[in-house]
């Protein structure tokens, strides 16, 4: 299945000359979100992993799927101020300031193995913090990965050492 073909284009979103892909139409569409979900656990390529951090809030959609046939748990990692308990956080980068992420202190344990899913590989800030978090936990970063990746933006770059995976690639 061709997945691409699931993928919106919406010009001039959420500013004038950027050309968004959307992938709200392909998670309405029971096959290609199946399919998507079946080819997002082939990309973990049979790793032990601990924990599945989705990156809200896109990276909730698949995230916890992916735990449950992964037989690990499933970790939100949230904007400032969204979890109720302690938390840590990471500072990113954005276009235009920044922004932070925090996970529950108690969420990632010491030699946990862990992927990180996000629906989009962008410039990779956000994945950035999300595996400093871990690495601050004392987690092991197995894999970040993504839906799409934009890789004209170059985000690889921003996770040296950590393997990247991605379904589509623009």
């Amino acid at each position: 299945m061709d997945l691409k073909k699931f993928v919106r284009d919406v010009p001039d979103f959420p500013k004038d000359g950027i050309l968004f892909k959307d992938l709200t139409t392909l998670w309405k569409s029971p096959e290609a979100l199946k399919e998507a979900g079946k080819k997002l656990l082939e990309l973990v390529d049979n790793h032990q992993i601990d924990v599945v951090i989705g990156i809200e809030s896109r990276g909730f959609v698949f995230a916890p799927m992916m735990a449950v046939e992964l037989q690990a748990g499933f970790v939100p990692v949230r904007k400032k101020g969204k979890l109720p308990a302690q938390t840590l956080q990471a500072e990113y980068a954005l276009e235009y300031g920044t922004d932070v992420l925090e996970i529950h202190t108690d969420a990632i344990k010491k030699g946990d193995r862990v992927l990180i899913h996000d629906d989009v590989l962008a410039t990779g800030g956000t994945a950035a913090a999300v595996v400093e978090l871990v690495q601050r936990m004392g987690g092991e970063v197995v894999q970040c990965n993504f839906i799409m990746e934009l890789g004209f933006l170059n985000g690889r770059g921003k996770l040296q050492g950590v393997p990247v995976a991605a379904l589509l690639d623009y």
